[in-house]
């Protein structure tokens, strides 16, 4: 029997496949305009792997889960994401998922959820942030990281993102380093999820999941910010569909 987990999140779709006990395969796709189109578009992908829904149990999770006709349970991606991490960490953990349009910091005790809180409210803080204000300097996420990898001395103010973009505006115009405002931006956010965790007053045993997982300097910077290491692996991003996969093998 096959296990999937289907995580459509509002940039991007990840899909993880156990077979039984094994994962078997990952990959990952744009959401896009229409997270029902994703949907058939993974099924068309599990398709030609030879899996489907006579062979699979499948749970949906994500912003976008309410749009897997074929799902056999939908669930909620903190439940998911926490149970992902700690597969991946093999540990209790503090998770730390930087989405697209959110961020949230869930503790894991035991393979439990006890404890999250998320940002929802604002984009600052998130990957969609990131991609606005790379944006405006005409580059994206990877090689803003680079960017901001050899700049230093200037902070952005604005906890809002439309005049955090104004700012960044302003900085452009007064003719300050690409590097350095990307340094600013970067710092802006890692600050704000900083923040996060300390209102959730969790533990020191951070995980690092979402798309930003695969960037080292954005780790660096959350471990320079938290005073303590934030572990990760290559597979973090697909924390929320490996949860959702493990969950799937509890479906009769």
């Amino acid at each position: 029997m096959n296990y999937i987990g289907i995580d459509i999140g509002s940039t991007a779709a990840k899909v993880a496949v156990f077979n039984e006990d094994k994962l078997i395969e990952t990959f990952v796709m744009p959401t896009g305009w229409s997270s029902v189109e994703t949907a058939n578009l993974i099924k068309d992908k599990l398709m030609i792997l030879d899996i489907n829904e006579d062979n699979s149990k499948v749970v949906a999770t994500g912003y976008g889960r309410v749009s897997v006709p074929y799902a056999h349970k939908t669930i909620t991606e903190i439940t998911c994401h926490g149970k992902g991490a700690a597969y991946l960490s093999n540990s209790d953990c503090t998770v730390i998922d930087i989405g697209g349009q959110d961020t949230k910091v869930i503790t894991v005790e035991n393979d439990m959820v006890t404890n999250f809180i998320m940002n929802d409210k604002c984009s600052a803080g998130t990957g969609r942030f990131l991609e606005i204000m790379g944006n405006t300097l005409g580059v994206d996420i990877e090689k803003l990281c680079e960017l901001a990898s050899q700049g230093s001395g200037i902070t952005i103010s604005s906890m809002c993102t439309v005049f955090a973009e104004s700012e960044v505006i302003s900085l452009i115009g007064r003719g300050e380093k690409k590097q350095d405002i990307a340094f600013a931006i970067v710092d802006s956010v890692v600050s704000k999820v900083k923040s996060l965790c300390g209102k959730h007053s969790s533990g020191t045993n951070y995980f690092l999941t979402g798309g930003l997982c695969e960037s080292e300097y954005i780790v660096n910077k959350l471990s320079e910010k938290l005073n303590v290491p934030v572990k990760t692996t290559e597979l973090a991003r697909y924390a929320g569909a490996i949860g959702a996969a493990l969950m799937a093998k509890k479906i009769k």
